[in-house]
């Protein structure tokens, strides 16, 4: 079940991210905090580069094979596809109001706004996967089915690491991430450099 562990690890991080981001939103709407703006750009680009055509693609995979095996939890699964679907417009909605921000900070309640919903949302997809889906996936693939799963998933961390120089290092910018980020959500390593 190593794919349900990287399932488990990405919704860990994701969440961690979501939760530093709306700390910064709250201190910086507070007078507490100067933005970053160059960290909300990298954690954003976060959301859409790895969560939304990294991880939901996974998904994806791993719920057509509980669809194979069984209609329970079909409803939940429709849902979570018309979802997925929306990743790009969801995203996009967020990225409009950070470019908003970042043009004008007097624009920052509304990208506090967009983020709520945006963060809102994250949360109820994520239970809604955890407390639904996630459960029938254990019951009901077979060990045939893990084998090829499991693969499927290693081979894509593998390819998809940032190590080889073929795709992004998300793992490095996460780590980045949390070292800029303000204590006590980060390391507080101070101003956010993006790589050249």
């Amino acid at each position: 079940m190593e794919a349900l562990r990287i399932i488990s690890d990405e919704h860990r991080s994701l969440a961690a991210l979501l939760h530093a981001i709306r700390f910064m939103l709250k201190e910086a709407m507070a007078g507490r905090l100067t933005p970053d703006l160059k960290l909300f750009e990298a954690m954003v680009h976060y959301l859409d580069a790895y969560a939304e055509q990294r991880h939901h693609p996974k998904e994806d995979l791993l719920f057509g094979y509980l669809a194979e095996r069984t209609t329970e939890g079909a409803a939940a699964l429709a849902t979570l596809g018309t979802q997925h679907a929306a990743a790009a417009e969801r995203i996009a909605t967020l990225q409009q109001a950070l470019a908003g921000f970042v043009a004008d900070p007097a624009q920052l309640p509304v990208f506090s706004a967009a983020f709520d919903h945006y963060a809102d949302f994250y949360r109820g997809h994520m239970m809604l996967e955890e407390d639904t889906v996630l459960p029938l996936i254990r019951q009901h693939l077979t060990a045939e089915d893990w084998v090829a799963v499991n693969a499927a998933f290693v081979a894509e961390q593998h390819a998809k690491s940032g190590k080889t120089g073929h795709s992004e290092d998300f793992a490095g910018l996460f780590s980045r991430l949390v070292a800029a980020a303000p204590a006590p959500i980060g390391l507080g390593g101070g101003a956010f450099v993006p790589l050249p």
